[in-house]
């Protein structure tokens, strides 16, 4: 018999065997009590008795030589997808692992579709559409109402979409789910709070040569796509100025429609009921029987070709982007070139082997492939290197880029690419949540609801001759452009070195105060 005390409580613990597989004890607990004490006086007894010599003379393999199983078939969480006579398109996703429901909307909409003398325009719709309030309730009262359930409510409008979403407890999924409509139906856009959120914005454009990288990514998306592209172009404090509460009515008039959304609700819920609530609470919202598909702007390279610097003097190291236009997810080869992104990144790849880990050149440095689901993405390639090495880092990236068009990827290489991508294609489906907002995404952008499996099987399919054309055929080192975010006078040797022409890139934000000299 062994004895523990535990806060103050005494425990006696009988019979304690580790023989076999499993420890065996008897456990005598005083009067009955103390439960939580009594487990923690078995765990001490099995720590301090017990035998785990086996697990510590069992001999030690080389991670290379582990044998661990296949991955098991991945399958969808049943759904359920319905169309109200409206035409809003609806999925819904049981999940009862926790007493929690959340919801989507995609409304088709986006930035690249504001005018490009009121940029910043669907921002400011998507965030007063949640911040101003609705036709029953004011900002201050949904606020209220949300934080005393834990529940949120939130709203935007990215580049290529528009979002509504909704967080709640199942107990208060009606009064949240009604709020959520709410606002998707009747904001009210009021003035003062599209004022904060323009003055944020100008904040927000005060700053942003703060960060090298940001810079660095705001610039070299101009060099792709062309400074006035949607793709591209920057809020400015003019294009702020331009913006109108009227502006913000007419552009969620023009798009939020019941026909023009798809919405998507997974959680711990009955499908009937919820399928009743939805019915309930958009079934009455009239569709825009005019309502088209927007034309999405045109793309073409606005560089093919160049090296573009911005002189940041403060800095001590380089930013470094190189790259072209691009394609889209729906490409034929867009699983072969995923393949050759896992050749070129991580631990092991070339780029980390060479650039990084051999040559000493970088921080950090990475290439990849990039597409788009409507339009085309972008080969990108760069990273972080000290001002003395940037030449010498650029080198090394075009290298690695022209040694994958010529020489094929050796057998391990491979191996490593397609396991990495195959491995990791679980975590695309780590809860229902996850799942049932790339199901609506697919449906957004007209791909088929296998997409991401065929994707998978291609990618299983991809050989090293498959990598090697296909970097051929889609990498472009004649039409790179090359942009360099550092200190010019510690850049050395000069980027002239890259190119006889080094074009400057004034970064100077329009209509700023200049600073005053000392």
């Amino acid at each position: 018999m062994q004895r523990y005390k535990v806060k103050g409580k005494q425990f006696k613990i009988q019979n304690l065997s580790c023989a076999g597989s499993a420890p065996k004890v008897r456990l005598k607990i005083p009067n009955g009590k103390g439960l939580v004490y009594a487990l923690v006086a078995v765990f001490t007894c099995l720590l301090l008795t017990c035998n785990f010599s086996l697990a510590a003379t069992a001999e030690a393999k080389h991670y290379t030589e582990l044998q661990l199983p296949s991955l098991p078939e991945i399958k969808l969480p049943k759904y359920e997808r319905f169309v109200l006579q409206n035409g809003l398109v609806v999925y819904l996703m049981e999940d009862h692992e926790l007493p929690l429901v959340n919801g989507t909307a995609f409304v088709r909409t986006g930035t690249r579709l504001e005018p490009l003398e009121k940029v910043g325009l669907a921002g400011f719709t998507g965030a007063v559409m949640r911040t101003g309030g609705t036709k029953k309730h004011s900002a201050d009262e949904l606020n209220e109402i949300l934080e005393q359930r834990a529940a949120a409510v939130e709203t935007g409008i990215g580049e290529a979409s528009g979002s509504a979403s909704f967080d709640a407890l199942s107990e208060d999924l009606e009064t949240v789910f009604g709020l959520f409509a709410e606002v998707l139906r009747s904001p009210v856009f009021a003035q003062e709070k599209l004022d904060l959120a323009k003055t944020q914005a100008k904040g927000g454009i005060a700053r942003r040569n703060d960060n090298p990288d940001g810079i660095a990514s705001r610039e070299f998306k101009k060099l792709i796509y062309g400074k006035d592209s949607p793709y591209a172009r920057t809020i400015e404090y003019t294009t702020v100025d331009q913006v109108s509460r009227e502006d913000l009515l007419n552009f969620y008039q023009q798009y939020f429609h019941p026909n023009n959304m798809i919405l998507g609700i997974v959680g711990d819920f009955e499908a009937k009921k919820m399928r009743s609530l939805v019915q309930a609470k958009f079934g009455d919202w009239n569709r825009n029987p005019g309502i088209a598909k927007p034309k999405l702007p045109n793309v073409s390279p606005a560089n093919t070709g160049g090296v573009f610097f911005v002189n940041q003097p403060q800095l001590t190291q380089s930013s470094v982007l190189m790259g072209h236009l691009g394609g889209r997810f729906d490409n034929p080869d867009y699983a072969a070139l995923d393949v050759l992104n896992g050749v070129l990144n991580g631990f092991g790849g070339r780029l980390f082997n060479e650039v990084r880990s051999r040559q000493g050149l970088a921080y950090s440095v990475y290439g990849q492939w990039s597409p788009r689901y409507d339009y085309p993405g972008i080969f990108i390639a760069g990273g972080q290197t000290r001002s003395d090495a940037t030449v010498q880092f650029v080198k090394a990236l075009q290298d690695q880029i022209k040694r994958i068009q010529t020489q094929r990827v050796t057998t391990k290489e491979l191996a490593f690419a397609k396991e990495s991508t195959l491995n990791s294609f679980v975590f695309n489906f780590q809860d229902p949540s996850q799942t049932l907002s790339r199901l609506m995404r697919y449906e957004y952008y007209g791909y088929p609801a296998d997409f991401l499996f065929r994707y998978q099987k291609a990618v299983a399919a991809t050989t090293a001759a498959d990598v090697q054309r296909v970097a051929r055929e889609y990498l472009k080192p004649e039409k790179i452009v090359t942009l360099v975010v550092g200190n010019q006078t510690a850049i050395q040797p000069p980027l002239t070195q890259l190119a006889a022409q080094v074009t400057p890139i004034d970064v100077t934000i329009p209509g700023s105060q200049p600073q005053a000299k000392n």
